[in-house]
């Protein structure tokens, strides 16, 4: 087994431990470690993506990013069919898309902004 050092600011370390107890982990070591599981199979999932589908896009960011989830949709309206848009509290805001097209795109568009690091959370979710 190897060893990784890994950076959290206090709230996410709080959010862990928090779920460390809760789920009943035997340390944060086994958070991280589900944690890494879980993406590793949504990434899988989304490999298989082939041929024309549909898909909702469930999107969570500060309403300070929302300059960026514009920049990032553009390159993307050849997939997005209908944008919902909606302030939630402590300046977040919900974004849902409707997606329609190629399963690799949607992949790519999801990946997108799962690394641009200014996302709370990235749901892709295949209908």
């Amino acid at each position: 087994m190897t060893i990784i050092s890994v950076s959290l600011n206090d709230k996410l370390l709080d959010e862990l431990d928090k779920l460390q107890k809760e789920m009943g982990f035997s340390g944060r070591s086994e958070v991280i470690r589900t944690g890494a599981r879980m993406l590793l199979a949504d990434n899988k999932e989304k490999e298989t993506l082939k041929g024309n589908i549909n898909s909702i896009l469930v999107l969570i960011h500060p309403q300070e990013s929302e300059d960026k989830v514009t920049e990032i949709k553009h390159d993307f309206e050849d997939i997005i069919n209908t944008q919902i848009h909606s302030h939630l509290k402590d300046n977040k805001c919900l974004e849902l898309f409707i997606l329609d097209g190629k399963g690799q795109r949607m992949k790519e568009l999801s990946d997108i902004f799962h690394t641009c690091r200014k996302m709370d959370y990235v749901k892709l979710i295949v209908v």
